[in-house]
C-alpha cells in the first residue's frame, strides 16, 4: 500500500510538472526547468552524505570505539542483508537519527548523543532499524526525484511570475496567480506527502528488521518529547525530512511537516505488534 501511494504521488508530481510546463514555458521552458532542477538535486543526491554529516559535525565510530551504537547497527545490518553502513555520532542534545547516502553500498547512519542518552538498547535497535529500512527502500533516491520535480515546478512558477509565457496567459492575472503560487505549493505538499508515506514504510520495515515494533513505538514516544525539549537551533529546516523525528519547531514547521503525527506512527506500530 505504501509503495502504491508513493507511486501515485510521484505520478501526480509528474503530471503537474508537465501541465504547468506546457502552460508557462512550452517545451523549451519545461526542459530547461527540469534540467536545472535535476542538476541541483543530482549534486545533492550524490554528495548528500558528506554535506549533511559535515553540517552536523558527525564523528565516525567503528568497532574499536566504546559506543554501543556500532554493534547495534552491525547486528541489524546482518539481519537486514544490507552492506554495513558507516556509523556516526552527532554531538547534539536533540534526540534523533537519520540515514543518508546514494545507495545501500554508500550509506551512512547517524545518531545524536541525545538519543543515545535516553533510549535503551531495544529502543535504539528499533530506531536504527528504521534508518536501515530507509536505506533498503532507497528512500534517498525517491526523495531526490520528488525534490527534482517539485523544484522544477517552483522554477516554472517563477517563470510565470516574471511574465514568461504567451501574452494571452499573462493577461489572465488570476490564472497566473494560481500557477506561480498554487502550483509550487501543491508540489511542495505532494513532496511532503511522499516523505510522510516513506516514514510509515520505514517504521514498518524497521519493525520487521528489529523484530521489536513496540520498542520502536516506545522510542518514538520518547523522541517526541525529547525533540520538543531540545530542538535543533543551528541546523537547516530543509533537512527535517531526513531525521526520524522532525527536530525543528516553530514557524511554518508545524503546518508543513515532512513527518506524519507521532501518535499515528505509534498507533500503527502497536497494531503491528498485536498482529504479530
Amino acid at each position: 500500500m505504501n509503495r502504491t501511494r508513493t507511486f501515485f504521488l510521484m505520478v501526480s508530481l509528474t503530471v503537474l510538472f508537465v501541465f504547468i510546463g506546457g502552460v508557462v514555458g512550452g517545451r523549451q521552458g519545461t526542459v530547461l526547468a527540469f534540467i536545472v532542477a535535476a542538476g541541483m538535486n543530482f549534486f545533492s543526491y550524490w554528495f548528500s552524505d558528506k554535506m549533511i554529516l559535515r553540517r552536523y559535525r558527525a564523528s565516525l565510530v567503528g568497532p574499536e570505539d566504546q559506543s554501543r551504537l556500532y554493534p547495534i547497527v552491525e547486528d541489524l545490518t546482518k539481519k537486514s542483508g544490507l552492506p554495513m553502513p558507516k556509523v556516526f555520532v552527532i554531538p547534539e542534545r536533540n534526540p534523533n537519527a537519520f540515514a543518508t547516502g546514494r545507495n545501500p553500498e554508500h550509506a551512512a547512519v547517524a545518531a545524536t548523543e541525545g538519543i543515545l542518552a535516553i533510549l535503551d538498547d531495544d529502543e535504539l535497535k528499533g530506531v536504527m532499524a528504521h534508518e536501515l529500512a530507509h536505506v533498503k527502500n532507497r528512500d534517498i533516491l525517491t526523495g531526490s526525484i520528488a525534490a527534482t520535480f517539485a523544484g522544477a515546478i517552483a522554477m516554472l512558477g517563477q517563470f510565470a511570475r516574471f511574465g514568461v509565457g504567451s501574452q494571452g496567459r499573462r493577461n489572465n492575472p488570476l490564472g497566473m496567480m494560481l500557477i506561480f503560487i498554487g502550483a509550487p505549493l501543491g508540489a511542495m505538499l505532494i513532496r511532503m506527502a511522499v516523505s510522510r508515506i516513506r516514514e510509515y514504510a520505514a517504521d514498518e520495515g524497521g519493525a520487521q528488521i528489529s523484530g521489536k515494533p513496540l520498542a520502536l513505538a516506545n522510542a518514538l514516544g520518547k523522541l517526541q518529547q525529547g525533540v520538543k525539549a531540545f530542538p535543533i537551533t543551528q541546523g537547516n529546516p530543509a533537512h527535517s525530512h531526513m531525521f526520524i523525528m522532525n527536530p525543528f519547531f516553530g514557524g511554518l514547521q508545524r503546518f508543513f511537516s515532512t513527518h506524519p503525527p507521532a501518535e499515528e506512527r505509534i498507533r500503527r506500530l502497536r497494531k503491528l505488534a498485536g498482529e504479530r
